[in-house]
């Protein structure tokens, strides 16, 4: 580690929340988690010193590696002469097609990249996030750590914590500890108008301490031509004096469904 800073000049930037792995076993566990091909494109998000990257081109020739830094680019560049690098923020540059995620990423985007991946094709991603937001990724209704980050990793994929990563393994060592999680692509697990479901899910979370009837209603322009008609379809089910964290994913496609009937 030392010395591969020392060629590059770089000393670790705050502001772009640069934390290097140290562990060469975690990487390798990542990339075991992610069940990679040789045929497989790999996205990797911020390789930094190219642990994880060396790795995953142990297992397919087909790695996409975004890095922010320059400077750590100019290194990556020497060591991986060709590696398909591209420099630049991952939110802005334009990605080609991949079939995995296996990346640590760096905090300050772990919810923009992962509502972007969301939106996009892939087949799994083995992903490190602050052990606070994974614990909301993966979280389930009526415990603390819900919330609609929960209801929307649970509309696109299955997901599930793989291990608890000290911040011994990272240096500068963060001040939080973090988790490896996965994610698989699927069908949403029930049937639902797409857009009518996310706005549900956004009134009920906006007013999470409110029962779903008085959340919505908060909202009622969304869904209705009127409060008093809004009030009129929730009336009768017994989800509506329930509050947003009581609320399954299914519950809640259940109220979006009375709001939103299925067409068809």
């Amino acid at each position: 580690m030392r010395d591969s800073l020392l060629e590059t000049g770089v000393t670790p930037s705050k502001r772009m929340g640069q934390h290097f792995l140290l562990w060469e076993d975690l990487a390798h566990r990542m990339v075991e988690y992610a069940d990679i091909q040789p045929g497989d494109t790999v996205l990797e998000v911020g390789p930094g010193l190219g642990i994880l990257t060396e790795k995953l081109r142990r297992r397919t020739d087909r790695v996409v590696a975004v890095e922010k830094d320059t400077r750590l680019c100019a290194f990556l560049t020497r060591k991986f002469p060709d590696l398909l690098l591209l420099e630049g923020d991952v939110l802005r540059v334009s990605l080609p097609p991949f079939d995995k995620v296996v990346s640590n990423l760096p905090y300050e985007i772990s919810s923009p990249f992962t509502f972007m991946l969301l939106g996009m094709p892939f087949k799994r991603a083995v992903l490190t996030y602050q052990r606070e937001f994974a614990k909301r990724m993966v979280a389930r209704s009526g415990t603390k750590a819900y919330s609609r980050l929960s209801v929307n990793i649970h509309y696109r994929c299955s997901s599930r914590a793989l291990e608890e990563v000290p911040r011994s393994a990272f240096w500068p060592v963060p001040e939080v500890d973090s988790t490896v999680v996965q994610l698989d692509p699927r069908s949403p697990p029930f049937h639902v108008d797409r857009q009518g479901f996310h706005q549900v899910v956004d009134a009920l979370f906006t007013h999470r301490r409110k029962k779903a009837v008085n959340a919505l209603i908060y909202s009622w322009s969304q869904f209705a031509r009127s409060k008093e008609r809004l009030r009129s379809v929730l009336t009768g089910t017994a989800l509506a004096s329930k509050r947003a964290q009581e609320l399954s994913p299914e519950h809640i496609a259940e109220l979006t469904n009375l709001i939103f009937p299925p067409k068809g």
